[in-house]
């Protein structure tokens, strides 16, 4: 029986089951492969956590292949998790890119096998520069393993790969071990949410975490309010200009007495239609929920989601009135 020309072309095309099946197979091939990491995770380990801890300079990772994309990733993990890491592509660093290992770096070396040839010509200049090593093999008695500071095991019995040559399990066992390893570093950091926050500035976490109510109040002249004694109408006045749906009231020493908001105007208007003599101090809430300037905004969210109110007078340390805040001015920067 004649091969099709293009491989891509399957003869007989597979049934939905087997196709069921090859997936779950590979899943518990790789999950097991993971599983089986646990019980190595030892000293060795621990020594890998010390030399990075103990580390002046930066982590530089590098890996060829599949085991190069294991290590790219592992790099970017351990740099937004307080560890300062780069990768460096082993051919590339055998024609220059060397220069970027110095004395105070630990160099880890990602290879399955343990024999790259990348890899392997890069080992003597990098031990030469006085930099520590670490391998992440699956062959504690391979060249790159021998060669190292500090080994860690990641062997697997099997690749998922049915024919035990795509790189699958070995590289899933490569990154979880990766992993372990910056979380366990990250631990020992004592890195937090708001450090996380700080090295993702662009993302979700980053403005929940970094955003402060000062950020993104209305100041000046945006922010509505009225003197204590004032005229209802020209509290009314002052909300229609401000467009924020209220007007605080303040005090001659500038200290905020009270708001007055459109939904307090809607109650009033159910008992009396008559408002051209009361003054704002008979209608206005004495006890208005306030933020200050420096709280997160996303601490000012949870308030409004609570009370289901949205606007907040903003108040300084000392109590005095600085800004305003509306649900729509969290909602422009991205916050709620």
């Amino acid at each position: 029986m004649e091969r099709p020309d293009d491989p891509a072309i399957v003869a007989i095309p597979p049934s939905a089951q087997r196709l069921i099946t090859q997936a779950r197979d590979v899943l518990r091939i790789e999950a097991d492969a993971i599983t089986r990491l646990i019980d190595r995770i030892g000293e060795p380990f621990a020594s890998a956590c010390g030399l990075i801890l103990a580390c002046h300079g930066r982590v530089v990772v590098s890996g060829m292949g599949k085991s190069g994309h294991i290590a790219r990733k592992l790099a970017a993990t351990l740099a937004s998790t307080g560890t300062p890491a780069f990768f460096v592509h082993p051919a590339e660093a055998s024609h220059g890119d060397l220069g970027m290992v110095t004395r105070e770096d630990v160099f880890i070396a990602l290879s399955n096998s343990g024999r790259t040839d990348e890899l392997l010509a890069i080992l003597t200049p990098v031990r030469r520069q006085g930099a520590k090593l670490i391998a992440m093999t699956g062959d504690a008695d391979s060249p790159l393993a021998r060669a190292a500071d500090v080994h860690l095991d990641a062997r697997v019995d099997k690749e998922a790969c049915p024919l035990n040559l795509a790189p699958t399990a070995s590289t899933t066992a490569a990154l979880a071990l990766g992993d372990a390893l910056a979380v366990a570093l990250l631990d020992a950091r004592g890195f937090g949410a708001e450090d996380f926050a700080r090295s993702h500035p662009g993302g979700a976490l980053g403005r929940r975490l970094l955003t402060h109510v000062r950020d993104v109040m209305r100041t000046g002249e945006a922010v509505p309010q009225v003197p204590s004694g004032a005229k209802l109408t020209e509290a009314i006045l002052e909300m229609s200009r401000r467009r924020m749906g209220m007007t605080t009231v303040i005090s001659p020493q500038g200290n905020l007495v009270g708001v007055f908001t459109d939904g307090d105007l809607r109650r009033l208007l159910e008992r009396t239609t008559v408002l051209g003599e009361l003054v704002i101090d008979e209608a206005m809430s004495r006890t208005p929920t306030t933020v200050r300037a420096e709280d997160l905004a996303i601490q000012a969210v949870k308030l409004m989601e609570d009370r289901r109110i949205t606007q907040l007078p903003v108040l300084d340390a000392a109590g005095r009135l600085v800004g305003a805040l509306h649900l729509h001015d969290l909602l422009l920067a991205r916050v709620a």
